[in-house]
């Protein structure tokens, strides 16, 4: 794992899950799992958030909200779609009002299959976007000094 320059701060939106695996996230935040070790931080702010965390696939209410919390959160930012139902829409895929994985709305960097995705898969997940979020920072950094120079 690379080393960070800031703590990234992650935020969790629920689209339309039936909170398996939302519990399974809460669990990565107990102390038998302790994702913060990580240096990451929880937060309710996306204007403040590294990395959107989403559970559940994604249905026509939803949809603009997934968009809003994502055109908010400030650039470099990576996406996990944690559960079979954020990764492709899972067992309510054909359901009439599900349009599908969380990809059908905004980028994903990171897939976290299962279900209800286990607290050590959803961890691994995280911590592949945080080598994601790094390279994305340095990207970032780069595109902004030759804007500087131009």
């Amino acid at each position: 794992m690379a080393k960070l320059a800031k703590s990234p701060w992650l935020l969790h939106y629920d689209a339309s899950s039936c909170n398996g695996c939302d519990i399974e996230v809460l669990d990565c935040t107990t102390p038998r799992y302790d994702i913060e070790r990580f240096g990451i931080i929880n937060t309710g702010d996306p204007f403040q958030a590294d990395i959107l965390l989403i559970t559940g696939g994604i249905n026509n209410q939803c949809e603009s909200v997934v968009r809003q919390l994502y055109s908010q959160m400030p650039d470099p930012k990576v996406v996990v779609a944690v559960g079979i139902c954020a990764c492709t829409g899972g067992v309510f895929k054909d359901c009439y009002n599900i349009k599908g994985g969380v990809d059908t709305v905004i980028p994903v960097d990171v897939y976290v299959p299962g279900c209800a995705a286990r607290p050590q898969a959803i961890i691994d997940g995280v911590v592949k976007a945080l080598e994601i979020l790094e390279q994305k920072r340095e990207a970032y950094s780069e595109k902004q000094e030759q804007k500087g120079r131009a």
